[in-house]
């Protein structure tokens, strides 16, 4: 009967360390998801304008100087101009961004997330709910250098080095 009782003991700690071994990859996925760790608080949404946002995704973060100061809301494309649109939602008390503010899409890393980096201007003026960023930089495509570093290669021995 104790050896039984030890037994159940064992199955019933073993179980309950299972579960919480569960529920802490849940919450690391979370974090690395970036599903955790961006507070919903009312800010304000403003616009920029790329002509290739790579891979970047909904809930991206937006930095400025390092500094997480909001995330990317939404992702929509313009089929007027055949650009991307997308809605930045920035927190409150990141309210003095200037209107000549540069947007660019930049990777975390070499092959890293993509997110959002911002540069400030220096107008006095500053963006408000619905403003747009109209200076962009879109993001760094990796296949596209690459190949144009090898058709620029085989031009160059196809024409017999350049000399």
């Amino acid at each position: 009967m104790a050896n039984s009782r030890f037994s159940l003991l064992t199955e019933a700690a073993v179980g309950a360390m299972m579960l919480l071994g569960g529920i802490a990859l849940f919450f690391l996925a979370m974090q690395v998801s970036n599903l955790g760790g961006f507070k919903r608080v009312s800010g304000y949404q403003v616009e920029a304008r790329f002509d290739n946002i790579g891979g970047l995704k909904v809930r991206s973060p937006v930095t400025m100087a390092g500094v997480r100061i909001g995330e990317v809301s939404s992702i929509g494309f313009d089929s007027t101009t055949y650009e991307a649109v997308v809605t930045l939602d920035l927190l409150p008390e990141f309210n003095q961004v200037p209107t000549d503010t540069f947007a660019k899409i930049l990777t975390q890393g070499i092959l890293g997330e993509q997110y959002i980096g911002l540069d400030p201007g220096g107008s006095e003026q500053y963006l408000q709910q619905d403003s747009e960023i109209t200076m962009t930089q879109s993001a760094f495509v990796l296949e596209e250098i690459v190949g144009q570093f090898l058709f620029s290669k085989a031009e160059e021995s196809s024409t017999g080095g350049g000399f």
